[in-house]
């Protein structure tokens, strides 16, 4: 009899584990418990009648790296290469990002002529602080804060303005509190193997993805920044999602586990509110502090570990505006904390995508980002904040800082409650901790998602490739 083996969550990280259980040579059967009434967790995408596309959550993937080809691989295998929206390296939205500072929008430099000459909001040219990457001596400690780490080997301006900015967007956190080696781990072996960040970077450089396909091949070719889908990123969660149908992948929604209790032979007993599940395997792909509340009590070191990685909530406003144009054209703009803690960013979605802009074609689509780290002080609880809050902030934000006056056609509103994992000093420790723990107790668990080792779509698809491939022993 195959042994059973059961994913908890829905999101792309379960999603993607169970695509890869259910095609191995030898598959288990694979049961899919999710919590809610639908599956693809925070990547969610409105379609409109008029064809316009509202991203709610991720809005395009990276296709850099191992990561990143793993993520087109894996389109290409769903059968969606026709589907895929590409930015290529000389799009507007690739050349083009801004940060809001002091009441004005400033372009980031995008050429060597923007680093020999001080462009705002810098007060000098931002080559005297790569230069001094060259110099600074390597870091001594096991880790530090992305602010301080970008304080010590650039400067205090480029930490508080466009480090603080990153964070802010990427994470939606405090560059004070985020952990580098977690957050960036990159730019943290460059400094320990090379001394300097820069030299580092450049001399790791051209190590492409062992992965091959067209797709792939086009990405690197036509130096993607960035991709979607046509119908939106839950174009790629519903396509798994019919693939494990075909497989015979065994879904339950509105199955939330209560418990999980070990049995004597080393299976998991998994408590649901109607019954109970046997499973000689358990992927959890659903966040730490919720993996934590289900552990047995002979378990709690690894709870406690768990509940020690924190997340934080983002509001996400969608708004479409006919007839309107903008004043520059780009990805978008981020704010840093000290100009408006409560705002993130706008993206400016109908730049990048103008192909789902639908059948009003000279409107523009715009996404505010409000909250993360500073959601609770700005808003108060996520739970009972109402939309009306979060549309007044973001109409405003774009009306002062795009100088689109006019009122939105559409739009929507949502808050997702605890949806950013924050790698905050010691993420290290902890994951360090969990995997001992569950090596030397010998658990049949696996953890997968953004609460680990990466944050973004292509992170939680690659973690949960390669768990599945430790799991079957398979080649990754």
């Amino acid at each position: 009899m195959a042994r059973t083996v059961a994913v908890l969550g829905g999101g792309i990280s379960g999603l993607s584990a169970c695509y890869h259980l259910a095609r191995a040579a030898r598959a288990p059967r694979v049961v899919l418990l999710e919590r809610g009434g639908r599956v693809g967790g925070w990547i969610r995408s409105t379609r409109a009648r008029d064809g316009a596309v509202f991203e709610h959550g991720p809005r395009g993937l990276r296709p850099a790296g191992p990561r990143g080809a793993s993520a087109l691989r894996l389109v290409s295998e769903l059968g969606l290469d026709a589907d895929v929206l590409a930015v290529p390296g000389d799009h507007t939205a690739s050349r083009h990002r801004f940060l809001f500072v002091r009441g004005a929008l400033h372009p980031l430099p995008a050429s060597l002529g923007g680093l020999v000459r001080t462009v705002p909001p810098f007060s000098r040219p931002l080559l005297w602080s790569l230069l001094r990457d060259l110099v600074v001596p390597r870091g001594r400690g096991p880790d530090e804060s992305v602010h301080a780490f970008a304080s010590r080997r650039f400067s205090a301006e480029l930490a508080d303005v466009a480090i603080d900015s990153l964070c802010r967007g990427v994470f939606a956190g405090d560059c004070r509190a985020l952990s580098l080696r977690s957050c960036f781990p990159a730019l943290f072996e460059a400094e320990q193997r090379h001394r300097s960040v820069l030299l580092g970077m450049a001399l790791g450089a051209g190590k492409g993805p062992a992965l091959d396909s067209a797709l792939i091949r086009r990405a690197r070719a036509e130096r993607w920044s960035q991709w979607s889908l046509r119908g939106g990123m839950e174009t790629l969660p519903e396509a798994l999602l019919d693939f494990m149908r075909s497989r015979d992948v065994e879904l339950h929604c509105h199955a939330a586990p209560k418990r999980l209790q070990l049995t004597a032979d080393q299976r998991w007993q998994i408590i649901l509110e109607d019954g109970s599940i046997v499973a000689d395997h358990v992927i959890s792909a659903i966040p730490a502090g919720a993996l934590a509340d289900l552990l047995p009590d002979e378990a709690e070191p690894l709870a406690q570990a768990l509940r020690g990685i924190q997340a934080v909530s983002v509001g996400v406003v969608n708004l479409q505006y006919d007839d309107a144009t903008l004043p520059v054209t780009g990805f978008g703009h981020l704010v840093p904390s000290f100009e408006n803690s409560s705002l993130l960013g706008i993206v400016y979605d109908s730049v990048a995508f103008p192909e789902q802009n639908g059948a009003k074609g000279n409107s523009i689509r715009l996404t505010v980002m409000l909250g993360g780290a500073w959601f609770t002080q700005s808003f108060g609880d996520p739970e009972t904040v109402l939309p009306a809050t979060l549309l007044h902030q973001a109409q405003e934000a774009v009306r002062t800082q795009l100088g689109v006056l006019t009122t939105p056609s559409h739009s929507i509103v949502m808050v997702h409650k605890a949806c950013l994992p924050q790698y905050t000093l010691g993420h290290c420790q902890r994951i360090e901790t969990i995997t001992q723990y569950l090596q030397q107790e010998g658990l049949p668990l696996s953890l997968v998602g953004a609460s680990y080792e990466g944050v973004s779509v292509i992170d939680c698809l690659y973690s949960a490739k390669m768990a599945v491939a430790r799991l079957l022993g398979q080649a990754c």
